[in-house]
């Protein structure tokens, strides 16, 4: 059986920004770890380098398009929480790294 094509992808984690609530921050009670984000405003948090101009998350291990993975996939924010695999941004994503969007039949 071969893996899900987002467990081998990453380009989403890197090439968005990443912004979120302040609440999700361990600092008021939530699960992101507070080595990995940066404050951008009182209610706001972003995922440490998201704000480059060619983003990858501090949380992303491994290479985008070969085997990667999410080092805080159980506490990571909302946004990548709701992202779409097989969306659009999805494709997006995956062009920008030379990737093929995803088939229909492989996203669940």
């Amino acid at each position: 059986m071969s893996l899900h094509p987002c467990l081998t992808c990453g380009a989403c984690c890197a090439s968005f920004r990443v912004d979120f609530s302040v609440h999700e921050s361990e600092e008021m009670g939530g699960s992101v770890p507070g080595g990995l984000v940066v404050e951008v405003n009182d209610g706001l948090r972003r995922m440490r380098g998201t704000d480059h101009a060619a983003p990858r998350c501090a949380a992303l291990t491994g290479r985008v398009g070969a085997r990667a993975a999410c080092g805080i996939y159980e506490w990571r924010p909302s946004p990548c929480r709701e992202f779409e695999a097989g969306g659009e941004a999805c494709a997006r994503a995956r062009r920008r790294h030379g990737l093929e969007p995803l088939a229909d039949s492989v996203v669940f």
